[in-house]
């Protein structure tokens, strides 16, 4: 048995019943990382020893008893998560050196938990990308096809699992980040309701938006890592003081007289790859199959999304990311003469050209004589795509869409193209826009042995119907079980 291809829960039966201890299995885990690290490119920072020593602590607690279920389980972190005194790039030149004095809130609860921190995850800079070809560090690869990219912007996050060099990870989802490079290298990626996990520690892109969430190997795992950081958060103030279910517990696969949403917007249109039509068809009829009631609704103003996702995204970033100007910490450019010129010198040189590039969309949208033009304007369509949403949960349980219309894409295919590149995400930042939960789960596979992920969206702090419908999926197929054909 090669402990680095297990699955949390599998890895914490193992640990429990101390056949294997955290030791062995973060030791496996870090030798995975140095055969394979080199092809994929997942990880912008290793943390070796940490990892070690907490494996260390794990084994004392489990010896004692007192283990959780995540006690001792190696797990990546997206490169925008604070981590205390591990560094915290955000995949850009302007934190290269940036050692956060404090950890995230997800950090603290994992923490708490006993896992096992193996590193730090490569992602677009800033989390800006739907490819991490727009990381400041370097590009991640698809486990699947190095060629092809892992998806953005939680690419490292997604690949690192898919390539088993960890048993799971955390990453950000502020337009699909999550779920789309789950669909694209065959992993489990879900964006809970906005609120239900705490951002606090989350380096900002565009803070209406932004969620924490985990990528795991199978649905389960992701349950059980949703347990681990879902929550109240008094330092965040957009947590919301909701009950949290046992999502794992809840796992159940029974789906008699779950009423399925399937809204014509998603499913017809040009630009849909053939594969990911007749992958999303046949999970349907898995589905249907077992006695679910399919229910056509209408998202009518799905068309203006990207338009309105593209408005308010950028313009809170310019807002965010006005903080870094040199002068407290991050990249100070020190050939600079006077404030001004630090200022243009220092992002000049710190940020990328994607990251300048929405810079510029939200500064223009916020700026005096256009604020109503374009930012009111998209705010009024992001009230009009929620109550789209409450419209659907009245007459369905969850919905059911793609979660891209493509496969993964090769490298510097839509590079160059950011109206096709922000068009990668047409299936999911609705879902941000309106701030309910989505999940990508395997679901097919292309004729190059390419994965495609079906998208299962939910009400309002509804995680455990979507995680469960999954799981049903899960038991009915065995597309997550495949592995990609990566060999050191």
């Amino acid at each position: 048995m090669e402990l680095h291809t297990l699955t949390i829960h599998e890895a914490a039966r193992l640990l429990g019943t101390r056949e294997i201890s955290a030791a062995e299995l973060t030791h496996a885990v870090l030798e995975r990382i140095d055969a394979v690290e080199p092809l994929v490119d997942a990880y912008i920072t290793v943390t070796k020893d940490a990892a070690k020593a907490a494996a260390d602590a794990a084994d004392r607690v489990i010896a004692k008893g007192e283990a959780g279920p995540l006690c001792g389980i190696p797990l990546a972190i997206k490169d925008l998560i604070c981590t205390r005194d591990i560094k915290t790039t955000c995949a850009s030149k302007m934190l290269e050196n940036f050692h956060p004095p404090y950890d995230a809130t997800v950090m603290e609860k994992l923490n708490a938990a006993g896992a096992v921190l193996v590193g730090k995850a490569n992602m677009d800079e800033f989390a800006m990308g739907s490819s991490t070809e727009n990381s400041g560090i370097k590009p991640t690869k698809n486990p699947w096809d190095l060629a092809r990219v892992p998806g953005g912007s939680s690419g490292g996050s997604a690949a690192c699992v898919a390539a088993d060099m960890c048993l799971g990870s955390l990453g950000s989802d502020t337009g699909g980040s999550i779920r789309q490079p789950a669909s694209h290298c065959g992993v489990v990626g879900i964006k809970p309701t906005y609120g239900r996990v705490s951002r606090f520690g989350l380096v900002a892109f565009a803070s209406s938006l932004d969620q924490i969430g985990p990528l795991a190997k199978d649905v389960t795992d992701a349950a059980m890592l949703l347990n681990a950081i879902s929550g109240y958060d008094p330092r965040d103030s957009t947590s919301v003081n909701q009950p949290v279910p046992d999502y794992a517990a809840g796992l159940t696969g029974d789906i008699k007289g779950l009423k399925i949403g399937i809204p014509k917007e998603y499913h017809t249109g040009e630009g849909i790859a053939e594969a990911v039509s007749s992958a999303i068809e046949k999970a349907m009829a898995v589905f249907k199959d077992a006695g679910a009631e399919f229910v056509e609704i209408n998202l009518p103003h799905t068309d203006y999304a990207v338009a309105a996702y593209y408005v308010i995204a950028p313009a809170e970033a310019s807002s965010n990311l006005a903080r870094y100007d040199g002068v407290k910490y991050g990249l100070r450019d020190p050939q600079s003469r006077g404030l001004r010129d630090m200022y243009n010198n220092t992002r000049s040189k710190g940020f990328g050209a994607e990251v300048q590039r929405r810079f510029l969309l939200g500064t223009y949208a916020l700026s005096a004589g256009y604020y109503d033009a374009y930012y009111k304007k998209a705010s009024q369509v992001r009230t009009l795509i929620k109550q789209d949403f409450k419209n659907a949960f009245a007459a369905c349980d969850l919905i059911l869409a793609p979660v891209a219309p493509t496969p993964a894409f090769k490298f510097g295919e839509n590079i160059d193209d950011p109206l096709r590149m922000y068009l990668s995400d047409v299936f999911t930042l609705s879902a941000n826009l309106a701030g309910v939960p989505g999940l990508s789960v395997p679901c097919g596979f292309s004729k190059e042995g390419l994965p495609i992920g079906l998208q299962l969206m939910g009400n309002y702090f509804d995680e455990a119907a979507i995680l469960n419908a999954a799981y049903f999926f899960e038991q009915q197929t065995d597309f997550h079980k495949q592995k990609a054909g990566l060999m050191p």
